[in-house]
């Protein structure tokens, strides 16, 4: 699999990638993206989980025909992500409300993406829904060499027999085109209750990780690390600006620190999914230091994007421009998600020989 080559000149780097100048240095380009898909499940019944409501008798009546066509869905869309630009679709792709490894490999098999032959990390999550997270990968592009799965304990009040049962946070560190880099995918507690109220489990959500990011500082303080998820809060609620430390400017962020592109976007009202006429902007992408130096020898972060072309907003009715979700009013609306995805773009520079 090839990847995009640019020409963008010593000094700036121009959205159309070509400006005149004296010298002119070519790169590499490659999207890393993150989708909720809203609620990718199979028609079978896990006796497990609670799935019941997905299957052909369930309260959804979720046939093998509508599964289809949100298969084929959720494809086109991430077919589509950065591909304006880099003309391919996502290296990397990290996805959130997905069932199990089978509608990952489903989907992996739709047309448009089977020429890509992605390849995928998945672990069960604890979930009460029966919902993880989960990688997919072009094999072509990126090898996986160590894979983790990190579980987070909350608790209802201060009783440890009431455990909150939710997704477990995905570690995925391999190379990208020879450049080690770090992937944690998260889909932190929802705001069920008030965010108020819940605001607790994301935080304890934000410490564990915290804690997964602090461990790969440990072993290298410059590490390319990437954390991504729907994180149920925005860039300036505590669990990001706070624990994370996520900072909004590339220049204040330290060694061992993170840099998050989503807030100036948040700021200017841009979102990811929309609530009661007003945005959030859940779906983050966030990265350390060591992807912000102006050596682009290896792969370094070039700018971030939330992915809403018009097909992918709501057409008509009250929540026109909203996220043109799946399911609503207890029907499948043939649409695609109640978020939009993410995208960041990272770009690496072509010596000349």
């Amino acid at each position: 699999m090839k990847s995009i080559y640019l020409l963008i000149t010593t000094f700036v780097i121009s959205p159309i990638f070509i400006l005149f100048s004296q010298e002119k240095k070519t790169y590499k380009i490659n999207t890393i993206a993150f989708y909720n898909v809203e609620n990718l499940f199979d028609t079978e019944d896990d006796p497990i989980t609670f799935d019941d409501d997905r299957t052909p008798d369930g309260k959804d009546h979720w046939t093998e025909d509508i599964y289809k066509d949100k298969l084929k869905n959720m494809a086109k869309v991430i077919s589509e992500i950065g591909s304006d630009v880099t003309k391919n679709t996502p290296a990397i792709i990290g996805v959130a409300e997905i069932e199990n490894r089978k509608v990952l490999e489903d989907l992996a098999n739709e047309a448009v993406l089977l020429p890509k032959d992605y390849g995928i990390v998945q672990f069960d999550s604890p979930d009460r829904r029966g919902i993880d997270v989960a990688l997919l990968y072009q094999k072509a592009l990126f090898r996986p060499v160590n894979t983790s799965t990190h579980e987070l304990l909350i608790y209802n009040g201060n009783d440890i027999t009431k455990r909150v049962y939710t997704r477990d946070q995905l570690l995925v560190s391999g190379y990208l085109d020879g450049d080690l880099i770090h992937i944690i995918v998260n889909h932190w507690p929802s705001r069920s209750g008030g965010e108020a109220r819940s605001r607790h489990k994301r935080e304890k959500a934000a410490e564990l990780n915290k804690k997964i990011i602090d461990s790969l500082f440990d072993i290298d303080p410059y590490a390319k690390i990437i954390t991504m998820g729907d994180l149920n809060d925005d860039p300036d609620n505590a669990s990001v600006k706070k624990i994370l430390a996520a900072k909004s400017k590339k220049e204040d962020v330290p060694l061992k620190g993170l840099y998050n592109p989503m807030y100036t976007m948040a700021k200017k009202g841009i979102g990811s999914l929309a609530w009661r006429d007003s945005w959030n902007l859940f779906d983050q992408i966030i990265v350390s230091k060591g992807l912000l130096n102006k050596d682009y020898s290896s792969y370094q972060y070039y700018k971030a994007g939330v992915f809403n072309k018009n097909y992918l907003a709501n057409p008509r009715g009250r929540y026109k421009g909203y996220p043109y979700r799946s399911f609503a009013n207890g029907a499948y609306t043939g649409g695609y998600s109640d978020h939009f995805p993410v995208y960041v773009y990272v770009i690496k520079e072509i010596k000349k020989k």
